[in-house]
């Protein structure tokens, strides 16, 4: 197990909701991702995902979805990319939200580099078998490869110049600064409908890239497709939810046109593959 070497303790607020947070994030013995509101005790695996629908919200399913999780993707893609496997989280607030610090996992992944890591992960079975899913035009292929990393590509097809049917690739060697500090992004025109529904409180012009019809963006990118880069950085913390590193696969992960509620599909596929 890798874990954090001292408490760590952060706040903020939630995109959806903009509740203030507080958050005292522990090392833990015990392997897991385990997230403590309310007095329950949340576990971040697949089969307690209640919600994909504006982000990925896992609940205490045992205990009937009582207590809920929200906004964990970008912290488990952080969790994934610093190789840790075993935290307590708590929430010392009202809110149930994680923070979304600047949209992307940037502030996560600094932070826990700031605080260091002890001890060392568990090897991961490398995928034997090509997992295919395909809806309507969504798709997402992962199969093994003999390399000894993971690789992505993404495509998204927006209607936006920038990305329409653009495919983005992460290569670990040379560009996974980009997609851990690739910002979450939406349509512009759909602000006020989300915001009058109750959702996309906590959205600034810091934490989200807006879509504009003219083509544009609402901030200057970070690097080149930017959001296209936010999908690949969501895939991986949604991926492992399953408890394996989608990292540590040695496979392709190959995903078009999907979203949380796919990517979550599949890794329910995945966990069955990885622990027959």
């Amino acid at each position: 197990m890798k874990t954090l070497k001292s408490n760590l303790t952060l706040n903020g607020a939630g995109l959806m909701f903009a509740a203030p947070v507080e958050l005292t994030i522990k090392p833990s013995n015990e392997k897991g991702i385990h997230f403590h509101i309310n007095g329950a005790t949340v576990e971040a695996k697949i089969e307690n995902v209640v919600s994909t629908e504006h982000c990925t919200i896992i609940a205490d399913i045992e205990n009937g979805a009582k207590n809920k999780i929200a906004l964990i993707e970008h912290f488990m893609a952080a969790c994934a990319i610093c190789e840790i496997d075993a935290l307590d989280v708590y929430f010392n607030s009202q809110g149930f939200e994680m923070p979304i610090f600047d949209g992307s996992a940037k502030k996560w992944v600094e932070e826990f580099n700031k605080i260091g890591f002890v001890g060392e992960n568990d090897a991961v079975e490398p995928l034997k078998e090509t997992i295919v899913f395909q809806n309507k035009n969504s798709t997402i292929l992962i199969t093994p490869t003999n390399e000894e990393k993971t690789n992505i590509t993404y495509l998204v097809n927006f209607n936006h110049p920038d990305l329409n049917n653009r495919w983005v690739n992460l290569d670990l060697d040379k560009n996974l600064d980009e997609i851990i500090e690739a910002r979450t992004f939406g349509y512009l025109k759909d602000l006020e409908k989300f915001q009058a529904a109750g959702y996309s409180k906590g959205v600034t012009i810091e934490n989200t890239v807006g879509l504009i019809d003219d083509g544009t963006y609402t901030v200057p990118l970070r690097s080149p497709y930017e959001p296209n880069k936010h999908k690949i950085l969501d895939i991986i913390g949604d991926l492992y939810l399953t408890g394996f590193n989608p990292l540590k696969l040695k496979a392709n992960i190959i995903a078009k046109e999907a979203g949380h509620g796919y990517h979550c599909q599949v890794a329910k596929i995945l966990k069955e593959k990885l622990t027959k």
